[in-house]
């Protein structure tokens, strides 16, 4: 192994680690443990495709509604049992796709589905933003709106004005200079920094990594569906990835098997207390820049994640972020996975002069956004996103195509 691997190997941390630790952060889940995840998930991956396709798996975005409601009423251990069968729902669907091929599949979940419901997604999270970056009641306050600012400030400087590789870690940037403001305002409690061990996992990890997993019918409900529309994400990136390497991964390994491997790590990932896992872009950008496409870099970055995990002083600094800081970057986050539904529609080239697609996105819009949670026989919690999608895949299915 060369030193210029390990170096690139670095380089696709520094690209990845930003979301993947955002999750846990916005969610409530341990860090540390979304960390060992990505790490895990990669090189189950990358067993499970061949060891042939040079992607990284990290948190996903799609999930955080859910996991994030889902810790609060139930625990670590509904969370468990829920990222657990959202993994299996992607094994059910490699199975599918191998059978009956990915366009049949494809077909239940066209761009005037899809769009929608990314949309939800990204706009039902928006209030949490805000709450996070200090807005109550009708007004901010003063010192979490300055700290959320000086976020939002640097990742769109960043964003605009950085160059090759700063383009790659905004996120990662602008919580530093999140955190150095917030040490500025005397706000940080570096208590768990001092009581942390080197190595090893701290207590609050080592209790989610434990907990038992929970198979309660609210939270797989509120949770797997949402792989059914995350599948769509994982073939485009998949194709996205293979565009770059020129390479065609649908026919080797087969998008069945890159399915499969996401399955699987997203099962690991619930087994230890991670989110559900995905096929990251960001590490796609890096291979576009570099022009190094060898796998082998992944698997050297995804031991990395691992090591990163198990550093217990590491794990206790992601801890004491304050939550202006990740308010900051979720104003731009939660906008960003809403415009890229806005995008799926627009890349389609959907008419919408057609009553069919106005009555399919309406729907998705209205009942994604509005319900909340729909309890049914005073036990089962539905959320607003499941009910918008299986209203819009079965509307998708009845309505004629002509109207």
């Amino acid at each position: 192994m060369n030193a210029k691997k390990l170096i690139l190997g670095i380089q696709h941390v520094l690209a990845m680690f930003g979301a993947t630790v955002l999750v846990p952060f916005l969610t409530g889940l341990n860090p540390s443990l979304a960390l060992l995840a990505a790490g895990l998930g990669t090189l189950i991956f990358h067993l499970v495709s061949k060891r042939i396709v040079p992607v990284f798996l990290g948190s996903s975005f799609a999930f955080i509604g859910a996991l994030t409601l889902v810790l609060k009423q139930d625990g670590i251990g509904a969370v468990k049992g829920g990222v657990i069968c959202a993994g299996f729902v992607y094994v059910f669907m490699s199975i599918i796709i191998k059978v009956f091929g990915v366009e049949k599949v494809k077909s239940f979940f066209p761009p005037i589905i899809t769009g929608p419901i990314i949309m939800v997604i990204g706009l039902r999270m928006s209030p949490v933003a805000l709450s996070m970056s200090g807005y109550s009641d009708g007004k901010f306050e003063v010192k979490s709106l300055i700290i959320a600012l000086s976020v939002l400030i640097t990742m769109i400087v960043v964003s605009i004005l950085g160059k090759s590789f700063f383009k790659l870690v905004p996120i990662l940037i602008s919580v530093i200079v999140g955190y150095l403001v917030s040490m500025c305002f005397r706000i940080i409690d570096f208590t768990p920094i001092h009581a942390a061990n080197w190595i090893g996992f701290s207590k609050e990890a080592l209790s989610d990594l434990t907990a038992v997993p929970v198979f309660s019918l609210s939270s797989v409900i509120a949770i797997a569906p949402i792989a059914f529309v995350v599948f769509i994400e994982h073939i485009g990136d998949i194709t996205t990835n293979g565009a770059v390497v020129g390479k065609d991964f649908f026919k080797n390994p087969g998008i069945h098997r890159t399915m499969l491997g996401d399955g699987l790590a997203t099962i690991a990932a619930g087994l230890i207390g991670g989110p559900a896992n995905t096929t990251y872009g960001e590490n796609t950008g890096v291979l576009a820049v570099t022009k190094v496409y060898d796998p082998s870099i992944l698997r050297i970055a995804a031991c990395y994640s691992i090591f990163l995990s198990i550093m217990g002083k590491f794990g206790a600094v992601l801890q004491t972020v304050p939550q202006p800081v990740m308010g900051g970057v979720s104003i731009i986050l939660f906008g960003m996975i809403a415009s890229i539904g806005v995008r799926t529609l627009i890349d389609a080239n959907l008419d919408f002069s057609h009553s069919r697609n106005l009555i399919l996105s309406s729907l998705i819009l209205v009942l994604g956004i509005s319900i909340d949670n729909i309890v049914i026989w005073n036990t089962v919690s539905v959320s607003g996103l499941a009910v918008s999608a299986l209203f819009g895949v079965i509307l998708n299915k009845l309505l004629p195509s002509d109207i």
